[in-house]
């Protein structure tokens, strides 16, 4: 099981390419980017998938392995040291365009991928620790609101018109995003005002 959990520090990688991206010039800064957007792609095209599921007995002794939680918590110390490289990589006096776009570029990266989906992970737990995690790493992003409305209000109104968070039918990307990113913003500060009215 040990050597399994393994194959979930391959995204690790992302700080390593992030890292070299803050401490290099050129189009070297974009190499998360490329990592990300045209490594893995290809990749995928030309690895078989994998179509099995874990055993039954084998999720249950799964779900009791700390591992598989010490690499979600690894997460949090790895994004800040990152994030905080990236700003201290951005006071250099020789920085090109290419620098500050790719370095950028390859912050925002690290927010999304692991700032939100890590912390939509840590957010589903019950743990008080957990919880505070993940609005650590929302934080990051500033997107702390979605602490508060994914788990209050999208799994109760998922794909309906209620929902900020689901895209409606034939709804391009781009209206979708401003609408997400407005909506959710005000549906969160209504479920929390309604949340204290109770109190």
């Amino acid at each position: 099981m040990k050597v399994r959990a393994l194959k979930y520090i391959y995204p690790f990688l992302l700080f390593i390419f992030c890292w070299v991206s803050f401490s290099s010039h050129g189009w070297i800064t974009l190499l998360p980017v490329i990592w990300s957007y045209l490594i893995i792609p290809i990749w995928e095209l030309l690895i078989q998938p994998d179509a099995s599921n874990l055993e039954a007995a084998e999720e249950e002794v799964a779900k009791d392995d700390p591992v598989y939680d010490y690499i979600l918590y690894a997460t949090v110390p790895l994004h800040y040291a990152s994030l905080l490289y990236f700003l201290v990589s951005l006071l250099q006096p020789d920085l090109g365009m290419v620098d500050y776009i790719g370095r950028t570029l390859s912050m925002g990266l690290l927010c999304g991928i692991f700032g939100i989906n890590v912390a939509h992970e840590l957010g589903h737990r019950a743990t008080k620790f957990e919880q505070a995690l993940a609005k650590i790493m929302l934080l990051s992003s500033q997107y702390m609101h979605f602490f508060i409305e994914h788990n209050k209000g999208h799994h109760k109104r998922v794909a309906t018109k209620e929902d900020p968070a689901s895209a409606r039918l034939n709804e391009s990307l781009f209206e979708f995003y401003i609408r997400t990113i407005i909506f959710s913003y005000i549906s969160a500060w209504r479920i929390e005002r309604r949340d204290l009215s109770k109190k």
